[in-house]
Parts: structure tokens; sequence; C-alpha cells
């Protein structure tokens, strides 16, 4: 019999009201013990709630979940207590009394999942929906929790299971009546299938960056600006700013909000040739954090008599220039920046960090960039590193599949293959180790 869990469904600490819940075939039995008696199915109850010996812990509203008409499928009671922590504590105490077990991360959720209430994608909207942060993390996470995703998968799988029958019909009736152009009409629904399964697999990069926010890498050489810029970007002293060179050595993150979207801003180390060990791992952490992001930031003292351009090779077309200290006087630097920008089709932004104005222009500018980066028509379908996998291998025998026209049996099971790697998103098929990777990600109680 699956044991009877219970949890803290509410952060810790102290607020209004906490939720606890309990799920399980022993449910009702625990509920009735604390509470005395149940309300009526999906109605609040307000009711005392006691310990085994007696003694009030609380007075708050108790509901109850019959199963499988409820969040995980099975019989689910709900305690809603005052928030403080000696009664949540004095709550899980008297419930830990009667045999329960407490919650692993996620269970609850991994039960609805294996009860049919949601599939693995929707789950993960779950995930994505308590770590949302903005609201264009909001829409992605309800987006998937309605079952988007699961129902563009369940529209694919349709495709599949109509083009493996013929493909099984060409193997398995070779002799009969089978008209010549049966290879040809499965062709053409692979192919458009194809294409949109390609198109999801393109639009990940997305989705990803929504969900783990939109990376901007401030590089350049040491005493160029950054650790400054950084701090006028996040609004507060997140980075040490002195004259010394080499001060910066490990990557300083920032979250900010950009038109809705999470950016991740990230202060580097100074980019340059150096003996000292620790500055080095530093320069390497830098670039390869720089190669990673959507975005970056070239920082040039315009004040300088020399620009140190070396490390301009890790810009891409559409990257910023950065021309810093702007209100001091400029220096042969400031035109080399310029020059070295328009060679490499860059944009060229010339500001102090000192100077709201200039500040806040550079801050529309980054959200202009990340709302053309990001926006879309529709939010992605797939958004995590595990729906690239599976697309990918999906994608690749879908590929094959076409390929193998002239030979059904191959194609067959190119396309079966295909479906199988598909079914592995929304949790149709689901390896353990699968379950255990996706729910570790989830906070006990939900």
């Amino acid at each position: 019999m699956t044991d009877t869990i219970y949890a803290a469904s509410t952060a810790p600490g102290r607020a209004a009201v906490a939720v606890v819940r309990i799920s399980g075939p022993a449910a009702a039995k625990a509920g009735a013990a604390l509470a005395g008696a149940l309300p009526k199915p999906r109605r609040a109850g307000l009711r005392t709630l006691s310990t085994p010996q007696g003694e009030p812990i609380d007075r708050g509203l108790v509901l109850w979940f019959p199963g499988p008409g409820s969040y995980t499928g099975e019989d689910l009671v709900e305690f809603h207590v005052h928030g403080g922590p000696a009664v949540v504590a004095g709550l899980l105490e008297a419930l830990a009394g009667q045999e329960l077990r407490l919650a692993e991360p996620g269970e609850f959720t991994r039960r609805a999942f294996e009860r049919g209430k949601l599939d693995l994608a929707q789950a993960e909207g779950v995930a994505d929906l308590i770590e949302a942060e903005t609201a264009a993390q909001r829409r992605q996470a309800l987006d998937q929790l309605g079952g988007r995703m699961s129902h563009i998968q369940a529209r694919w799988r349709e495709a599949l299971i109509e083009a493996q029958a013929i493909f099984e019909a060409a193997v398995d009736f070779p002799d009969e009546e089978i008209p010549a152009d049966v290879l040809a009409r499965a062709e053409g629904p692979l192919r458009q299938l194809r294409d949109e399964v390609g198109a999801a697999l393109a639009d990940v990069g997305r989705g990803e960056r929504i969900r783990e926010g939109w990376r901007v890498a401030l590089v350049g050489a040491p005493n160029a600006g950054k650790s400054t810029l950084l701090n006028a970007l996040a609004g507060r002293e997140a980075a040490i700013v002195t004259a010394t060179p080499g001060t910066t050595r490990d990557i300083i993150e920032v979250p900010l909000q950009l038109a809705g979207y999470k950016a991740l801003l990230a202060d580097t180390a100074g980019l340059r040739e150096t003996g000292d060990e620790i500055e080095a791992e530093g320069v390497r952490r830098a670039r390869a954090w720089a190669e990673e992001a959507a975005l970056r930031l070239f920082l040039v003292d315009g004040s300088a008599q020399a620009a140190d351009l070396a490390s301009a090779g890790l810009l891409r077309p559409g990257d910023l220039m950065v021309v810093s200290k702007a209100d001091l006087p400029p220096g042969p630097a400031a035109d080399a920046a310029a020059a070295e920008a328009e060679r490499r089709g860059l944009t060229l932004v010339r500001l102090s960090a000192h100077r709201v104005e200039d500040v806040d222009a550079l801050i529309a500018r980054l959200a202009e960039r990340a709302v053309a980066d990001l926006g879309g028509a529709e939010p992605p379908a797939a958004t995590r590193q595990r729906h690239r996998e599976l697309l990918g291998e999906a994608l690749e025998r879908l590929d094959s599949a076409l390929a193998h026209g002239e030979a059904p049996e191959l194609a067959a099971e190119d396309v079966r293959l295909a479906a199988r790697a598909l079914d592995r998103i929304t949790g149709r098929i689901h390896p353990e180790d699968v379950l255990d990777r996706v729910f570790a990600s989830f906070c006990i109680g939900k």
C-alpha cells in the first residue's frame, strides 16, 4: 500500500497563513485525529486542531479532498493555520506521531503525475511556476502547465502512428494489393512533422533563456569600468571598484528585470595576459561566460591613451562596444574603439556610469534587445535541456525514416523510435532516473 505523506507546503518563517498537507490512504484518518471530524468534501471547515494528547495546537481551516478528485489523485487533507513557526512545528510533530512519512521533495506532484493528473511536461511547468520571478517566466510556466507541449506532442504522436501503420502494412503484406503510392503517402506528413520538430528544437534555447535568465557579459581590459557599470545597472554596490587592475577575479552575477524578462548581468575579470595563477583562472572563466552569453558589452576606457582591443575577438556582430568614462576628457582610445566597432559590425555606445541618463538609456537598449531575442508570437513549447535532447533524438530518427523510404521495415523502426523519444517528453515512457531528476528540483510540500 502507498505510504501516507505529509509536509508543510508554505515556506518556513513567519506568515499570516501556513498550509500543511497530508496525502495517501490514511489521510482522512490522520486529519480526523487532529481536527475531530473532517468537513464535507471540498468545503472548508473551521476546526480546533489538537495533539493526540488533547493539547490545542491552533484553530484553523480544514479541507478534505477524497481521491481521485484531488491534486495528487489520492485522498488529501489540507490544514490552513496561522503561519507562526511554533504552530507549524506543533502540527508537523502531531502528524509525525501518527506514523506518517514526511514527504520527499516534489512527492505530492510526483504522485499527481503517477496517477494521471498531469504529465511530466506539465509537472515541470509546476516547478517553473513556483520558481518564476518575472512575468515572462510566469506566462511560459502557465503555458506549459496548461498542456501546450503535451497537446503538440499528442498531435505529433498521432502523425507518427499513422506513418508507422503505412510502413508496417508494406512490410507485413508485401504481396497484397497495396497502392503503389502508399509509401509516398507517409512521406508528406513525415516531412511536415520533421519541420515542426526542428522548429521546436530551434526554439528550445529561447525557452531556456526565459527560464534561466538572459545572459549579458561585461568584458574588456582591466580598469575599463566594468564593475562601475555593473553597480550602476544594478543600483547597488554589487562589485568592488578600485584603481588596482585585476580586482575582479571571479564572475559576479546580478539579476535584472528587462521588459518583464529575467536577465543575468555578469562582471568578469579583466582580459589580459597574466602570470598570476588566480587571475588567469578568472580570465579563463570570463571568456567562457562571455562565450555562452546572449550579449556581450565590451568596455573600453574612453579617456585612455590606448585601447586594449586584443580580446575583441570574443565579440560577435550585434554586440555592444561601450566607450566608458565619457564624463572625462576623451583620449585616443575612444576613436580606436569606434573604428574597431565599425570594422566588426558592433553597436557603439558612449556613456558615463555616473550619469543617470546614460545608464537609463543603456537599460532601455538592453530591454529592446531582450524583447527581440526572447519575445515571439507564442511561448516556446520546449524549455529544458531534457526537451532539447529528446527533440534532437526524434529529429534524427525522422531524418533516418525519410532516408529509408525505399526500405519500409527500416523506416517503420525509425518512426517507432521517434515516437518513443517524443513520448518521453511528457512521461508516457519514463525511466525512473529521469523522474528522480525532475522531481528532485521541487520544494518539499509540492
